[in-house]
Formats: structure tokens, sequence, C-alpha cells
């Protein structure tokens, strides 16, 4: 479709301010923002350096005389700006936030080399880009991505950079690019604007990008998840690069300070303290399993039958650990005609349990008491686990569980 609004940025990225006729203005819906919903107004104009959301890259933000930049769009040929008052026709100038614009630029230019590299290296095409407000992301299509394939993308995408390769802007058809090489086939007619990176890359895009690859500054990969049947690779170029290897770096100096050790000697450090956990939780579970042994055949000796021989013994557990409920409940549960209602009283934790041959369905009960006392549980007949969202309530749902059961 052939566009009405003049493109000033695809010949001139590096364009900040420009003279511009308002078309029209008129009001829309109202726009969203981080204060809420506001009043919006539609703008068009007869040429724009203005980017609109497209191809996986954001809208500028800026000034169309006083009013602010809200969004962008694309609607047909025309590029619609949402600006947050009315501007009168005629007349106009047009200043673009140049911060954001650059770093749109140089991610996207980024984005174009790292994917080249991927595609040409290692056989990973590109199936779709993401700029986001800090990191990036590509997903790529076929295997798995090893360690040594990211590290060399990103290593020969940087050794492009160093380069300071020049970065420039063709037009031709679908097929006289295809001819040149192009990474991506298109089936759009007519002519194509292309962006080529001297020697490495050739990709029909609409997007802004920089002059030569030295503007990029740096790529930077951060790591690789498999999303649906491709892999998403997350990166940062320029300034977020920078941004990203200094805040990566200093969380390791937090965690080496932490840990007392070198940031080198992190990974040793966590394995020795990881072993170290699993060893104290094993040591943590059996004496729970002694304590809870000991403890459960105290409160059964102490627990008086009732006519019909059944022993339900309550306990709101106040200064003990929540990982005495499971074997406490449990050794109670061994004798016959016994039933344990035990609620941790700090987090709302409980554990039922009850000796196969009551007839009881602690289930039911459980169900009866969520009923009341709101939280989230199940589990069998003769045994439920459960946690209370009010733990200020454990006393009161214990009471109820006595009751319930005592029936």
């Amino acid at each position: 479709m052939e566009m009405t609004t003049h493109r000033l940025y695809y010949d001139d990225a590096y364009l900040q301010n420009f003279e511009a006729r308002v078309r029209s203005c008129e009001p829309t819906n109202p726009a969203s923002t981080e204060a809420g919903p506001r009043a919006a107004w539609e703008v068009l104009l007869d040429q724009s350096a203005f980017y609109p959301t497209s191809g996986g890259q954001p809208f500028d933000w800026g000034l169309i005389g006083e009013a602010r930049i809200l969004d962008i769009r694309e609607d047909g040929g025309e590029i619609v700006h949402i600006v947050d008052r009315e501007v009168p026709e005629g007349e106009t100038r047009g200043c673009i936030d140049w911060a954001r614009r650059f770093d749109h630029m140089q991610q996207h230019t980024g984005q174009h080399l790292l994917s080249a590299m991927f595609q040409e290296r290692y056989g990973l095409p590109t199936v779709s880009f993401h700029l986001g407000g800090e990191i990036n992301t590509i997903d790529l299509r076929g295997a798995e991505p090893s360690q040594d394939a990211l590290d060399g993308a990103q290593h020969a995408a940087n050794a492009v950079i160093f380069q300071d390769r020049p970065v420039t802007v063709r037009y031709g058809t679908a097929s006289q690019l295809a001819e040149l090489g192009a990474r991506k086939e298109v089936h759009r007619e007519g002519i194509l604007r292309a962006i080529e990176i001297e020697g490495a890359d050739l990709q029909p895009c609409g997007g802004t990008h920089v002059k030569s690859t030295g503007q990029i500054g740096m790529i930077l990969v951060r790591r690789c998840t498999k999303i649906r049947q491709d892999w998403r690779v997350e990166f940062a170029c320029g300034k977020r690069a920078e941004r990203a290897a200094t805040d990566d770096y200093q969380l390791l100096r937090k965690l080496a300070d932490r840990l007392s050790c070198a940031p080198e000697e992190i990974p040793a450090a966590i394995e020795k303290g990881a072993t170290e956990r699993d060893a104290n939780f094993k040591a943590l579970r059996g004496a729970m399993q002694q304590l809870g042994e000991a403890q459960g055949k105290l409160l059964v000796q102490a627990c008086m039958a009732d006519q019909r021989g059944l022993r339900v013994i309550a306990q709101l557990l106040k200064e003990e650990s929540p990982e005495l409920l499971l074997p406490l409940a449990t050794e109670i549960a061994k004798n016959e005609k016994t039933t344990a209602l035990l609620i941790h009283e700090a987090t709302g934790q409980l554990v039922f349990a009850q000796h196969p041959g009551c007839e009881r369905d602690l289930n039911a009960v459980l169900k009866q008491l969520l009923a009341d006392v709101a939280g989230k549980g199940g589990g069998t007949k003769d045994f439920v686990r459960a946690k209370l969202a009010d733990p200020s309530r454990a006393g009161m749902a214990l009471d109820l569980a006595r009751k319930l059961v005592a029936g």
C-alpha cells in the first residue's frame, strides 16, 4: 500500500528535529499511561521522523509542538501519532527523544548482526525479535544452541563491531535483494528497504539503525531458554550491555563478600554450601523423626481414651519447628483408634492423621474446616495436610477440628 506519511527516518535515522505540516488532529480514545488513562488526540503529519511500533522495535518518544507523544502506530500507509493535547493544524515542529532513539538503533542493528552470526555459523535462523526495556530477545529455530554456540555468535558479532564496518540502506525488489544474499526471504511486492552490514548481513527492514557497527558498542548474550519449539536468546547492546555487565559483576562481588571468597571461587563455595545444606537437612530430618517418635509416645500415653476407646490428640505447636508436624502425626497415628490433629501456630501448617482402623474421614473433616477457616490443602481418609491463609486463626481452627472429629 502506498504510504501517505513521508517517513524521514527511512533516509536519516539521526534526524532529531524536523518541520512538518499537521494534516489533522482529532480526539481519540483515552490512552493508557503509568498514571492511568488520559485524554488523547490522533495527529497525522505530512512527514515524520517518529518511528511507530513495528518489527519488534517500540515507538519513539518526543514532542509535536508542545504535545507529548503517548503512542505511535501504523495504519495502512499513515503514521498515527497519539499525543496528550490538541495540536493546531498547519506548520509544526517535531522533536525526538534522542537517548531512546539511539538506544533502539544500537539494539536493532546489534540484533541484525547477532542473528546473522547465529544463522551463518550455526544454521539457526531468527524467527522473531523483541526489543525490550532492558533486555532484547531473538527466537532461534533449530537445535538447542550450545554454550559454545552462544559464546561463538557473541564473539563473532563483537569482532565485526570492533572492525567498525559501514551500515547502509539498500533498496530493491525481493528478488533483487535475494540475489544479493538477503538473510530473510520476503514475499512482498514493490521496492523494499534493506539494511546492509558490510560483509556480514543484508536484511529487509524498516527500522532505525546506526551508521557503522562500532556505534553498536558491544553485544552481550545473557542466556538461552526453550520457548515452545524455538530457543529464546536474551542479549543487550551498547549502553545496555555496559550496564548489564557492570550489574552482573557487582552482584558477583556481593555474593563473593557474602560467601567470604573471591568472585572466581563462587561456584565452588555454592557447591560446598549446597552439600552442607543437604547434610544438615538430612540430620534435621533424622532428629525430627526421633523427636516425633519420642514425643508421640508420651502424648499417646498421656491421652485418655473415650468410652469407645478412641483417642484424639490435638496439639498447637508453638515453639517447635514445622518439620516436626509430619513425624509426630505419623507416630501418633500408628496407635489403634488414635487420631492426631496438629497445627503449627506460626505458619498455619497443619497435619491430621489417624490409624487406618478409625472410621472418621479426615479429608471430609478438612473440607468442613476450610469452609470456615480459609486455607488450602487435601489428602486421603486417614491423612491430610493443609495451610491456613491466616496463621493467627490456628487456635480456633484446632478447636473446630477437635469438634468435627468428635462428631
